[in-house]
């Protein structure tokens, strides 16, 4: 039940003891609360867990509460023993390093994942843990800050017709996890574009700050995988769960969400490929152009090396040199260095090595 993960202070401690492992990402903590059927919408931003309570167990009512920020112990703690959850799932959800999972409780399903945004400024991957209850005829969704994606699945709340307003609780846990599941196909498209860019210029002129980056987007690749791998068997335990908390019509819908968790998995795979072909590019290209300049080197000190001797023979200091006193030394011998280097390049010209 617990996550391996655990900070320092927790260690020692009885299972089931409430320690918030992870950043404080929340100034305060909020609480939202919608509460839903075929006729009436319900939405409200709550102060306290007591007000929780009006909502709670009211007939053929659907609730969902969210809450941001999970610092606040007490809050979480409360919140469970309104709704009798065990203090091991309330463990799970203040521990911030859990890898996504099911669990069946019996009266309830414990789902944990990641929600994964983008900051396109700083070209950074932000992970936030979003855990999600669900119950008999209500959600309990807990985020470590406000923000979210699932903006999209609330505007649905507003049309009476909607299917999220005829069916039960169970189909609003697939629309969450659908929603997370969506964004990672758009950070896929905004990295793909990315390396794309990247792609192109890789040949062209390749530096350090190319690998930099190429490594930067293959440590992305990690941590999307990290959170998508573990979502399919998620999603998998979702489908195969004997429970009644999750109808047979909603199974039809996971079954759709599984496959683009294999469909971002094999992008994941796909992008991977690109990002170590594009290192041996790098390599290559780096490596082409050490030959190439070693190759214009050796060329002209091939070229010096005649024109060095001839200087070395005349700079003997032999008494007995005919050339010595002749009037047109110099300038026959600088032309003819002049000649020997000409022919030399064009030579190597013709044969291509320049």
């Amino acid at each position: 039940m617990g996550s391996p993960g655990r900070k320092r202070s927790e260690i020692g401690l009885a299972p089931g003891t409430l320690v918030h492992v992870g950043e404080k990402k929340a100034e305060k903590v909020v609480i939202r609360v919608l509460a839903y059927n075929t006729e009436k919408l319900i939405e409200k931003e709550l102060e306290s867990v007591e007000e929780c309570l009006e909502f709670k167990d009211q007939p053929d009512i659907n609730l969902w509460i969210n809450i941001d920020g999970l610092d606040r112990v007490d809050f979480i703690e409360k919140l469970g023993n309104c709704f009798n959850i065990h203090p091991l799932t309330l463990e799970d959800v203040l521990n911030t390093g859990q890898r996504p999972k099911t669990e069946d409780y019996d009266s309830y399903i414990y789902t944990v994942l990641k929600m994964i945004f983008l900051d396109t400024e700083k070209e950074k991957i932000i992970i936030d843990q979003i855990s999600i209850i669900i119950g008999p005829n209500y959600i309990l969704s807990f985020q470590e800050k406000q923000g979210d994606v699932f903006d999209p699945v609330r505007e649905r709340f507003e049309n009476p017709a909607s299917r999220l307003r005829k069916n039960g609780v169970d189909y609003l846990a697939y629309s969450l996890i659908d929603a997370v599941v969506d964004n990672y196909f758009l950070i896929l498209e905004h990295l793909g574009d990315k390396i794309e860019y990247l792609d192109e210029g890789l040949v062209i002129q390749p530096g350090p700050e190319t690998l930099k980056i190429i490594q930067k987007y293959k440590r992305d690749m990690i941590i999307l995988r990290k959170s998508v791998w573990p979502l399919r068997e998620l999603i998998n335990g979702l489908q195969r769960v004997e429970s009644d908390l999750i109808k047979k019509t909603t199974r039809v819908y996971l079954r759709d969400v599984y496959d683009h968790t294999i469909q971002i998995i094999d992008s994941i795979e796909g992008f991977q490929d690109i990002l170590s072909s594009m290192i041996d590019i790098y390599l290559s290209s780096i490596s082409y152009r050490m030959n190439d300049v070693m190759k214009i080197l050796t060329v002209i000190a091939t070229i010096f090396i005649p024109l060095t001797f001839i200087a070395g023979v005349y700079g003997m200091n032999f008494e007995y040199m005919p050339e010595l006193k002749w009037r047109w030394g110099y300038p026959v011998v600088m032309v003819g260095m002049t000649i020997i280097g000409i022919s030399m390049f064009v030579f190597f010209k013709k044969r291509e090595w320049v």
